[in-house]
């Protein structure tokens, strides 16, 4: 049995360029695209996380246009990427969440673009996913200035960044989460 892997997109507890906590705004683009890579490779959840009410509201009406009104019935692509979206209010309910569905405690594998020491590298990485098990696996990805401190501390795994060419390294979320989940799930050519 494929090990059951689950992607929270983290809104709190996250960091701004300071490093101050903050809670960082949903996007229409995030959730569009995030669903589709997820639904692409087969994750079982994606949950958006997110403590703001008004911000789940948003959440909401974006997934109600796509699942249930005009946007899903001109695009049944897009409402098929919204079934795996879940609007949660911490990555503690996420967890939870998993727990209930699988009756295992997920691992939590962390991301950031920050280099650091004990990195879980892309082939060990995707090494654990591809091992016999059924543990399932939280990947949580940070909005804004990242995830906080108090994420990595529940974390049993920091995946290494993603590198480009050069210095530069300020991807969007979105593609981030597109890079991870193609090398760490993706059919090997």
């Amino acid at each position: 049995m494929k090990k059951p892997i689950y992607v929270g997109l983290v809104h709190h507890p996250v960091v701004n360029r300071r490093g101050e906590p903050v809670i960082s705004a949903i996007t229409n683009l995030d959730i569009h695209d995030i669903a589709r890579t997820c639904r692409t490779f087969g994750v079982n959840s994606f949950f958006v996380i997110n403590p703001s009410e008004t911000q789940l509201m948003l959440l909401n009406d974006i997934m109600a246009h796509w699942k249930k009104g005009a946007g899903g019935k001109s695009n049944p692509e897009r409402k098929e990427a919204f079934s795996v979206v879940k609007g949660l209010e911490s990555v503690e309910m996420a967890i939870s969440s998993i727990e209930e569905e699988t009756g295992m405690r997920p691992e939590i594998w962390t991301t950031s673009a920050r280099d650091g020491e004990n990195r879980l590298c892309w082939q060990d990485a995707r090494r654990r996913i591809d091992e016999s098990g059924e543990q399932p696996v939280l990947i949580l990805f940070g909005t804004a200035g990242g995830l906080s401190e108090e994420v990595f501390s529940i974390s049993d795994f920091i995946i290494e960044p993603i590198k480009g060419k050069n210095c530069y390294n300020h991807l969007s979320v979105r593609s981030a989460v597109a890079i991870t989940l193609d090398r760490l799930l993706s059919r090997r050519i």
